[in-house]
């Protein structure tokens, strides 16, 4: 059944076409941040700047290399906190600010939301994707204690690094992208929900992003 559909796709296909300016633009924004952060990783926060782009690689990786669908959403709201919440993390840059909390504390907590992220990935495998969709109800690992956990394992990733990068635009850059995130994670339920494995999913999983919280 895949290999008939994908022999379908063309083009002119909507869902091609979005699917490829998706992976073009992850593409080039991931070559961006690589060039913009590497020359500067030369001070005691080195090993944080490279576990910032081990995990932003990790997911340009499952983007460029996940199945295609036509089950993704074609909402402009949808695409446009899709966008906001994924590309805008990529425009992160170091500071020369003083780090905010100790290094070890910033790394262990980068470290911590990387796992997280990892675990969900595994878990979806090329099922990943970026506009909301429904590639096939994933359950097991980490969506046991989240609905969110890849979310929950960036909004980690965010804090750990702005921590020891402290500056106004790092700030608006991931407040702005937390605050898409949650939108897109809102449209990503309102798809999901109508498949009737999700819908008892969501009655097993209570949290979304933070337990006890959101």
């Amino acid at each position: 059944m895949e290999k008939k559909e994908a022999a379908n796709w063309s083009f002119l296909d909507v869902y091609f076409v979005l699917d490829i300016i998706e992976k073009v633009v992850i593409g080039y924004l991931f070559v961006a941040i690589v060039m913009r952060v590497l020359p500067q990783m030369q001070d005691n926060r080195a090993i944080i700047d490279g576990l910032l782009l081990i995990s932003e690689g990790a997911a340009a990786f499952l983007i460029l290399t996940r199945r295609p669908t036509r089950n993704a959403s074609l909402r402009l709201f949808d695409w446009t906190v899709t966008a906001i919440g994924t590309l805008f993390p990529l425009l992160v840059t170091p500071s020369a600010a003083a780090p905010l909390a100790p290094l070890l504390l910033c790394f262990l907590t980068m470290s911590l939301g990387f796992l997280l992220q990892i675990s969900a990935k595994l878990v979806l495998r090329r099922s990943f994707g970026l506009v909301p969709a429904n590639r096939g109800v994933k359950i097991g690992g980490p969506y046991r204690f989240v609905r969110h956990p890849m979310y929950a394992g960036y909004l980690l990733t965010h804090v750990g690094f702005f921590l020891a990068h402290p500056s106004f635009w790092n700030f608006a850059i991931y407040a702005t992208a937390l605050a898409a995130q949650c939108l897109r994670l809102l449209a990503e339920e309102r798809l999901l929900k109508e498949d009737p494995a999700y819908a008892a999913f969501m009655t097993k999983t209570r949290y979304r992003l933070v337990p006890f919280v959101f």
